[in-house]
């Protein structure tokens, strides 16, 4: 079943399809040895999407049994616990698209929760920057995107008032965002999980997923999820995966198809000195190349008051390689393997030596981003900075970016009882409740629960 059919919108291509499992880890709670571990849905992933659509399962259905499983040690381990922290207001997304959607909804209930929980947030607004001539039309065209997609309140910024925003930042033209934000979302993550179990849910981290069967019971069958150590066994009637970096090959864990492959890019930033802080005050974003999904390099204040300058695109050699040295032969052989990668490295090789070269020359880095605050200089970078995260980037067999959000479901055998989110990076976080109440929706339909 594709993704047309499963949600009714056609925003992505019917090749686009997916279908089943995962791999993952079990012990939040203590595991017991004891034939008690059988519910109804297990999610897949203690991301931040897995987590708010647990929750969202729990609120719908309190009589049924939820479990989540996470492969790491605590939940946000990976992409939700390595962002930029941003929330987003929707401008940058293909109108009629499901980021463009869930983004703009995901954002206004994400304020309402942060308000409803009051986990603090600072709506600082964003300025998007075109500082030549050859950006203004792409400029405009996202104003016009903006609009499309109900993002409120935005503002064209002429030269001369661009410092009103931001007293020491340049450009031609710009867009202020005022409903853009800024929040850690590892903390809205963990929230998640408090809310879940607190409606009876269970938490399972250090379960490594590894093997998935179909088992009959007495009254139906059941997915049996077997761990990496064969130890611990969990049985649901039906399974969610969220499973971010892992997502692909837990699709073929249960025959699922081979496209979209994820490749992880590294996205790596330096750090303002804690006594240049106050150089930026919101977050300067450029006009992004139209080319690749990534926004470029920008300035991020967070809210323990640092401020992040990046980040670059590079491929990692390792599929949650967040360190420079980080390598796997296994990885990277089956990144290269892959022809929908060789196609996009022969498109984009120049590009991706640029990437590489920034890696490693931070005055390179520095000096893209002057072209927005000229009095940035090599001296207000925080000696041996780095903060690093990988993004689950999904690729299609010819070698394209896939630019959605990608959800589906298997038609036969064990794929008929596994909804997955096969690609939700960036603005994924800002639209973690949507997508929840989405794949809520689609889980009722699909698995008449």
């Amino acid at each position: 079943m594709s993704l047309i059919n499963l949600f009714g919108i056609t925003a992505l291509r019917s090749d686009l399809i997916v279908r089943k499992l995962f791999t993952v880890s079990a012990a939040n709670i203590e595991w017991s040895g004891n034939n008690d571990h059988k519910y109804d849905i297990v999610i897949v992933g203690g991301g931040i999407v897995g987590t708010a659509t647990a929750r969202e399962l729990a609120i719908r259905n309190p009589k049924l049994k939820f479990a989540i499983i996470e492969k790491e040690n605590k939940l946000a381990f990976h992409q939700s616990g390595h962002n930029s922290g941003v929330i987003h207001a929707g401008i940058y997304y293909k109108p009629g698209s499901l980021k463009a959607k869930l983004c703009v909804e995901g954002s206004a209930l994400a304020y309402k929760y942060l308000d409803h929980k009051k986990i603090p947030y600072k709506k600082i607004g964003k300025l998007i920057v075109a500082v030549t001539d050859d950006e203004l039309n792409g400029l405009n065209d996202l104003y016009q995107r903006g609009l499309q997609n109900g993002v409120k309140d935005m503002i064209l910024v002429e030269q001369n008032d661009i410092q009103n925003y931001e007293p020491k930042c340049v450009g031609l033209r710009a867009i202020w965002s005022p409903h853009t934000g800024i929040v850690d979302w590892a903390q809205v993550n963990e929230s998640f999980g408090k809310d879940f179990e607190s409606m009876g849910g269970k938490i399972y981290t250090n379960f490594k997923a590894n093997k998935f069967d179909l088992e009959d019971d007495s009254n139906n069958q059941l997915v049996r999820v077997t761990d990496s150590t064969g130890d611990k066994v969990i049985t649901a009637r039906y399974v969610v995966t969220a499973a971010g970096l892992q997502s692909d090959r837990i699709a073929k864990l249960t025959a699922g198809q081979q496209n979209p492959k994820i490749v992880p890019f590294r996205g790596e930033y330096l750090i303002l000195k804690k006594e240049k802080s106050d150089l930026v005050r919101t977050n300067i974003y450029p006009v992004p190349d139209p080319r690749f999904p990534f926004l470029g390099v920008h300035f991020t204040p967070r809210m323990d008051g640092s401020v992040l300058l990046g980040p670059n695109a590079v491929l990692a050699f390792k599929r949650e390689g967040y360190k420079k040295s980080d390598f796997s032969i296994a990885d990277v052989w089956e990144t290269i393997k892959y022809s929908g990668f060789r196609k996009l490295a022969f498109k984009y090789l120049g590009q991706g030596f640029s990437e590489l070269y920034r890696s490693y020359r931070t005055t390179a880095q520095v000096e893209l981003l002057r072209k927005y605050v000229p009095s940035l200089t090599i001296d207000d970078i925080e000696p041996n900075s780095y903060r690093a995260g990988i993004r689950a980037q999904a690729l299609d067999e010819n070698g394209n970016l896939v630019d959605d959000f990608v959800f589906d479901i298997g038609s036969e055998g064990i794929g008929k009882r596994v909804l997955h989110v096969r690609n939700a990076p960036s603005p994924g976080a800002t639209s973690s409740l949507a997508i929840a109440k989405m794949i809520a929706d689609k889980a009722q339909q699909c698995f008449a629960i």
